[in-house]
């Protein structure tokens, strides 16, 4: 009974002991971050510029951290599908957001009953202006043109954007506000955008420099002015608003997000893979033949910029009466 007892007491000592290990073991492999795939949620569709810059960071990503980024397309409400999926994905940092301007944009206009806060961002990537484009050959060859020709006709020059209250329909409003033009606003989708100006069907409209740089060096459309706070070395012959005698200014800007609480550890391991994958070779190369700006930030810095452009982004929306409060709540 007695060398029962001690086998039972030894049989108990052995299982808690290796309770003890596996629950090592278990720590250790947790701490060994990442060691499967890791989502990267687009939130517009295959084929646009903002999925094949992602796919592309996510491929550079990938080499640097040793595991599979998969670029994962969740388009809809101009960006809420995807920052309320990795909203309530769990902070493991096994999904992040493809973020832009969207985020900003998509909270102020109601989308989504958060604010750009409810996530965690890891930094910035890169930016690009979205000049203000007529078509090539429209009879207006500078801004102050076009605004003239506007107050003399209010209410009759049609303005095309990707979607209400998407970034370039808010870079339309700031530049028809700079300017007096009383215009109608026209949200044709990404992927009429261009095609509305080049048809004709639309007057103007504002798009990222890199879906519509190569329309311009074509002659099919002209850049009037940039938005911006100075002009893009990729565009330097295009002034900005401000030189053409008027004060726009609101860029595109593209970074990663992550769920609320995601330990900082892992945080700053995605943050730093993402600066790499951004001065990558391939990725550098990529932005200066599709033009956009790489000009990488890190959280605090990202962060900071985020509240600076998100109260303009709200001020446009109010001026516009587009701002909806329940997104602040």
């Amino acid at each position: 009974m007695t060398h029962f007892k001690t086998l039972s007491r030894r049989s108990a000592l052995l299982a808690v002991a290796a309770t003890v290990a596996l629950g090592t073991f278990a720590g250790v492999a947790r701490a060994e971050f990442p060691d499967k795939p890791i989502e990267l949620i687009i939130p517009f569709g295959a084929g646009g510029s903002a999925d094949i810059e992602g796919r592309l960071l996510a491929e550079e990503m990938g080499k640097i951290l040793g595991v599979p980024v998969v670029p994962v397309n969740k388009p809809g409400g101009g960006g809420a599908v995807t920052y309320t999926y990795v909203k309530n994905a769990a902070p493991d940092g096994y999904t992040m957001a493809w973020n832009s301007t969207s985020i900003l944009t998509t909270t102020n206009l109601g989308n989504v009953p958060f604010q750009h806060d409810a996530l965690d961002h890891l930094g910035q990537v890169e930016y690009q202006p979205m000049p203000f484009a007529v078509k090539g050959d429209a009879p207006w060859k500078t801004l102050k043109e076009f605004a003239d020709y506007c107050k003399e006709h209010p209410g009759t020059l049609k303005i095309a954007n990707s979607g209400t209250g998407s970034a370039t329909h808010l870079a339309s409003l700031a530049v028809m506000n700079a300017i007096g033009c009383d215009a109608i606003h026209l949200p044709v989708g990404v992927k009429r955008r261009n095609a509305t100006v080049l048809s004709g069907e639309a007057d103007a409209m504002n798009g990222p420099v890199s879906s519509t740089r190569n329309l311009a060096k074509a002659g099919k459309i002209r850049f009037l002015a940039v938005p911006s706070s100075k002009r893009n070395p990729l565009i330097p012959d295009v002034p900005t608003a401000e030189e053409a005698g008027y004060k726009a200014e609101l860029d595109l800007f593209r970074g990663l997000s992550v769920p609320k609480g995601t330990p900082m550890e892992i945080k700053a391991k995605l943050a730093d893979a993402m600066i790499k994958a951004a001065h990558s070779p391939a990725f550098v190369d990529f932005a200066d033949k599709n033009g956009f700006t790489v000009e990488t930030m890190a959280p605090e810095e990202f962060n900071a910029m985020l509240s600076r452009e998100d109260a303009k982004v709200k001020q446009i929306m109010v001026d516009a009466g587009l701002y909806q409060s329940e997104a602040k709540k």
